[in-house]
Formats: structure tokens, sequence, C-alpha cells
């Protein structure tokens, strides 16, 4: 980045950084912090602040262009090792990027909508799952490509990384062990007679992963659904064991009107046989076979090195991302569903700057949706930061 470019974008941190009202995560004394400037130099770690003045001082006369503080508890956060800092415990965080999700789109705008609902699922698990109120997890936009979750609870805070780790694979679903959840089970009809056992499953809304399976499986009937015949017959005859006719029946069975209904009830006993068919599909899922009956769709996606890292530094809410020009900005798990990265997260005016593209560069922020091709652009300031930002652009001559 060219000097004069450089300086302008330092300029423009420092505005924010004097008119921002920055506040402090719990419990920050204990906290290290790190910082990168503008000088190329690389991580500035090992800090410690006593209070929100010394911080609001230090950040506001360097200027950083990333900011960061850790996860975890010191008794000396500002020692220069990590031995001797003496760790006392950390936060539960969890570290969503796009980046690191199967099928992630190329815009940055679909990107964003995409890791959000992800993040959205991976609250779900741990209110649901593990019981954390709302008030314990802190939801923040990590000014990127994603989200950052820290779960603030006295119950995680001394967890080492093994156990942080067995909690990923719990979001994971590893280890899930969908056979144990189906069973036959044998009826009596209305006449008393003992039934055919049929297949069940858990039913809707069952606790945990029980319930996930029940969801799973619906996905899978309503992907089934879609298909015409042959393409349904044609994906369900293609495993070992069932057969073109039996593929027919199944397809026809699951178009019933009552299905979806039994399903959530539990009850895979469509028909006499079907039980095998369940059986058969089931299995090639436990094999990792193509069909997996949507669990990908349930499962909770995050980084798993960054949660299992008891010493991680993280993002300071309410700092710029040096990368985007975006600010890393608290949310509330009340406020993802509205929250807009590409609006709420701007901070800079609509003035005019005149850059130079160096490279054509989809730009998606605001209401800017476009391509845009090398070489001379007049663009609102918030959009010529980004483009500064992430090294596509020049400070103009304008």
């Amino acid at each position: 980045m060219q000097p004069r470019t450089l300086s302008y974008l330092r300029s423009r941190f420092r505005e924010y950084y004097i008119e921002a009202s920055l506040e402090l995560p719990p419990d920050s004394a204990s906290r290290e912090w790190g910082f990168v400037l503008f000088d190329g130099r690389g991580m500035r770690r090992h800090k410690a602040f006593t209070g929100r003045s010394e911080l609001v001082d230090y950040i506001r006369s360097m200027v950083p262009q990333h900011a960061y503080h850790s996860a975890a508890y010191y008794e000396h956060p500002g020692a220069p090792t990590m031995k001797e800092k003496i760790w006392t415990g950390a936060d539960l965080i969890f570290d969503l990027d796009a980046d690191h999700l199967k099928g992630a789109p190329s815009s940055y705008r679909d990107m964003l909508a995409l890791v959000k609902g992800e993040t959205a699922k991976l609250v779900a698990f741990l209110m649901d799952d593990f019981g954390f109120s709302s008030e314990a997890i802190d939801l923040v936009f990590s000014g990127g490509r994603g989200y950052h979750i820290h779960v603030r609870d006295e119950r995680v805070r001394p967890l080492l990384s093994d156990s942080r780790r067995e909690i990923v694979d719990y979001l994971a679903g590893r280890g899930l062990d969908i056979e144990r959840m189906i069973s036959e089970v044998a009826l009596v009809g209305d006449s008393g007679v003992m039934e055919a056992p049929q297949l069940r499953c858990p039913p809707a809304g069952a606790p945990g992963w029980a319930g996930r399976v029940n969801k799973a499986i619906l996905g899978f009937v309503e992907h089934i659904r879609s298909l015409d015949e042959k393409e349904a017959v044609d994906l369900l005859s293609s495993m070992k064991g069932i057969g073109k006719k039996k593929a027919s029946y199944f397809y026809i069975s699951l178009k019933g009107s009552e299905v979806t209904q039994r399903i959530m009830e539990g009850n895979l006993g469509f028909f006499k046989g079907s039980s095998e068919l369940w059986r058969i599909l089931i299995t090639r899922y436990l094999e990792g076979e193509e069909v997996s009956f949507g669990l990908d769709e349930q499962r909770g996606e995050t980084d798993e090195p960054v949660t299992a890292d008891i010493k991680r530094l993280i993002r300071y809410p309410m700092s710029l991302h040096g990368g985007t020009g975006l600010r890393v900005t608290p949310i509330g798990v009340s406020g993802l569903d509205r929250f807009d990265p590409l609006r709420d997260a701007v901070v800079f005016g609509k003035e005019e700057v005149d850059i130079v593209l160096s490279r054509s560069f989809r730009l998606e922020i605001g209401e800017i949706d476009e391509m845009l091709d090398p070489g001379p652009a007049r663009l609102p300031a918030y959009a010529a930061i980004m483009l500064i930002a992430r090294g596509a652009a020049e400070l103009g001559k304008g």
C-alpha cells in the first residue's frame, strides 16, 4: 500500500476511534491484549490495561489496524511469556467463518447470509442442548466473513482444551450412532392382536440430537418427494439391497398425505418391508455414503482450533477490522435476525473519495452491488475504504 493511501486509511480509523464508545469486555484487566498497527511490523501482544481510560488512550494514540483481546483470564496478563501469565480460565469461544463452510458462495453478501444461518444454528445448540442463557452468550459480527460467539459462564471457564474439543465433537455429531435411536417396536392393534413390529425413530421435538435426527429424516423425505419418480427410483435403487420395484413402492408411499405427521410422531413403518429399506438407508449413512438423511444440515459449524485454544486472542468488539473497514459489531442473541452486516457494521460516511482500483472487484456493501473494473473511480467513503483495506485500490489524486 502506498504511503499516502496508508496514511489516509489510518487517519480515517483514528476519526472512528476518537468518536466511538469503546466498552470493555468483562474482567478486562485479567485479559491479554494484542494489536496490529499500520506499520507492518506484526502483532504487538502481551499488553494489559487496568481500566477503560488506559485502553482507550492506547487505541486512540496508536490507532491499530486490528485489535484483539484474549478469551483467557490470567493473574499477570501483561507478562512477557505465557508461563508467567498464569492461566486461570477462559471464555468458551466459537469462530464461524464462511471460508470454513462447505459450498460457500463467492458473493460476499450471500456468503454472509450463509454464515449467519450457521451462527443461528450454533446459538440454538448452545441454548437448547447446553442450557446457556442468552445473557451468557455474547454474539459479535467479526467485521470480516463471519461471527464470533463468546460464552461467559462459570461452568465453562475452567475447561481445558480436551473438554472444549468434546463440545465441538457434539456440535458436529461426531460418533453419533443413529442405529441406537432407531428400533423396532411391536404394537397391539385395536382388536388386541399383536401387529408386525414397526420401525420407530425419535419424535419431533425430542431433546438434543434425537430431535435433529427426526428433522434430518423429514429433510430426506422432502428431498425424495421433490424428485420425479424416475429420479427417485434411480437414486434409491442405486443402493445395494433396494431394487427398482421396492424403490418405486417406497417413493409412492412417501407421497402419502400422512407421511410427515407419522414421521414427526416417530413412526417409520409405512408398509410391510419398509423397515428393511429404512435400515439400508441408515446403514448407507453410517458408512459415509452419499445419502445422509440431511444430517449435514443439522450439524453445528465452527472452527475447532479456535474453540479448543484456551489462550486464543479474538477480535475486540467495537474495533475496526483492518481488512474491510467494517466494525466488529456486538449484536446480542436477539438481534441476529435483523442484523445486516453490510449496513449495520458500516461506520464511514457517504462523502465521495477518489480511488484507483488495481484489479476487478465485485463490491458489495450498503446499497452497492456491482463489478468494478480496474482504474479510477469515485465512490462513497465507506466503499472506498473497504476497497483500500482489502488491497484492491489506492487513494486517487482527486
